[in-house]
């Protein structure tokens, strides 16, 4: 036998993987676009914190901030999945279908009204999640995995991923009513509630995302089992089944499953 093939048969040594600046390095010139994501949502939580304890500037120029952020993070999410642009009615229709596109639009909507604080909640819940879930990846190449702040964002990413993409839901549905309530008080203009709507119903035929709708559904039931309780007024009990039945048939129509 020779020295070749008995190298060949002898068991291959497993080579240990890289990790530290090195392989940190590797991952953002292989990855620039999901390096440009991590750097956008960081922006857009500390722009968030920015607003909420107004220290470092002015508040409506965080909230600005925040939604120039969250758009560049639909903007280049929408890059990652349809990388070219085409002028037709099918490119339109599937652009309309991706969730990246749908929060581009939530951005735009509210970037020229007052500010809103119940507005950022739903980015700040997306933004944390997601920023959480990439910061795991970069502390297990830079080999920090064991510390104490990888095990929260650990937390966050398996045991209140739930919780936080319900939450984000339960805030989009009631930003419509007060959208309305805030279009008599003059701080949002007459398009807004009418955008924000076509927004509503994109969230709801989300094809990867289902909690708007079923966020829908568990609002429904709730409401049901309360006014149909015993001691529920009469002229309580058909309003609220009225407007369920009002809002239930806004939902759009072909809603995927």
């Amino acid at each position: 036998m020779s020295d070749e093939q008995q190298s060949q048969n002898e068991p291959q040594e497993e080579r240990p993987r890289v990790t530290g600046v090195v392989a940190l390095k590797a991952h953002v010139m292989e990855h620039k676009v999901d390096t440009a994501l991590w750097a956008t949502r960081a922006l857009t939580l500390i722009f968030c914190i920015s607003y909420l304890i107004p220290i470092f500037g002015n508040p409506h120029s965080s909230y600005q901030k925040v939604l120039m952020s969250n758009a560049a993070t639909s903007a280049l999410r929408l890059h990652q999945r349809i990388p070219s642009v085409q002028f037709s009615r099918e490119f339109l229709t599937q652009l309309l279908m991706e969730d990246s596109a749908h929060y581009l639009l939530y951005s735009i909507i509210f970037m020229y009204t007052s500010p809103i604080t119940m507005v950022l909640a739903p980015i700040f819940l997306f933004a944390l999640l997601h920023f959480a879930s990439n910061s795991l990846l970069l502390l297990d190449l830079i080999g920090q995995n064991n510390a104490l702040g990888s095990r929260f964002l650990i937390s966050l990413v398996e045991f209140q991923h739930r919780n936080i993409l319900r939450g984000a839901a339960f805030v989009e549905i009631f930003l419509m009513p007060l959208c309305t309530v805030l279009l008599f008080l003059g701080r949002v203009s007459l398009l807004t509630p009418f955008v924000y709507y076509r927004f509503l119903t994109l969230r709801y035929s989300s094809r990867r995302n289902p909690y708007t709708r079923n966020m829908f559904h568990e609002l429904r039931m709730t409401l049901e089992y309360t006014v149909n309780k015993p001691g529920i007024p009469v002229f309580l009990r058909n309003a609220v089944n009225r407007a369920i039945a009002f809002i239930s048939g806004m939902a759009p129509a072909g809603v995927y499953q």
